[in-house]
């Protein structure tokens, strides 16, 4: 892989990157967007959320402040951690604190609650899979991991620990969080935890973009960390392809 330094994260450094560039972008926004859009259904099927968005039900239930915002402002926070550790954002990083909040918002307005467990079964299901979908659309698109992954991968660097020992510590912690405060845990925490791995895999070959990853570089002319997914505890290599996953 050919680095420069100096240049900015997830700007590509050669011609076919430079190709699929329109596509890359089509790729993250409608996989933030859609993310947010599958978080709200979880929401709406009363059946339990994926863990960080446990921790934002809790907040927002006690804060008064929409599950949306609450989001967006906890990865502000969790994305200033990421100084200490080093770490650097991209424009999918900065992208996933703004466009996942926003879209959850507006989702949790256009679609209503549901009644009886038929209903609420079909909207986890829908959640769960589209989820899967969003995540395999905008790690695809290789423009840098967000604020909660960088901060896994930050902690593995610094500290020597294993992903899947942060991992487990940070997500373990935040369910209990946010239950505590009031966020629904619930079968669909359990489901989305056991499919949400196989699902991203799967739609991670299917959306990957050959030669994308060529040129994606950290702004100290360094390879680009691993882009993790934000719900499954899968990596993906920077310098293999969006299609190969690695398990943590």
């Amino acid at each position: 892989m050919s680095t420069t330094p100096g240049r900015a994260a997830g700007i590509p450094g050669d011609t076919a990157a430079a190709r699929h560039l329109p596509r890359r972008l089509f790729q993250l926004y409608a996989g933030l967007a859609l993310y947010g859009f599958s978080s709200a259904l979880l929401v709406r099927s009363g059946l339990g959320l994926e863990p960080w968005n446990v921790l934002h039900q809790g907040l927002a239930e006690r804060t008064g402040l929409s599950m949306g915002v609450v989001l967006t402002l906890l990865g502000a926070l969790v994305l200033l951690l990421w100084i200490p550790l080093r770490q650097r954002p991209g424009l999918g990083t900065v992208s996933n604190v703004l466009v996942i909040g926003a879209a959850m918002d507006v989702s949790l307005r256009l679609v209503p609650d549901v009644h009886g467990l038929p209903a609420q079964t079909g909207l986890m299901a829908a959640g769960i899979v589209l989820n899967g979908i969003a995540t395999g659309l905008y790690i695809a698109a290789r423009f840098g991991p967000g604020p909660r992954d960088g901060l896994m991968t930050g902690l593995h660097r610094r500290t020597g620990r294993s992903i899947r020992l942060i991992r487990t510590v940070i997500e373990v912690s935040v369910v209990a969080t946010g239950f505590a405060l009031g966020g629904s845990v619930g079968v669909g925490t359990l489901l989305y935890a056991l499919a949400i791995g196989p699902l991203a895999q799967s739609f991670l070959r299917f959306f990957d973009i050959p030669g994308a990853g060529a040129g994606t570089v950290v702004a100290t002319g360094t390879p680009a960390a691993p882009e993790v997914d934000g719900g499954t505890g899968t990596s993906v290599d920077p310098a293999r392809g969006a299609g190969a996953i690695l398990r943590r």
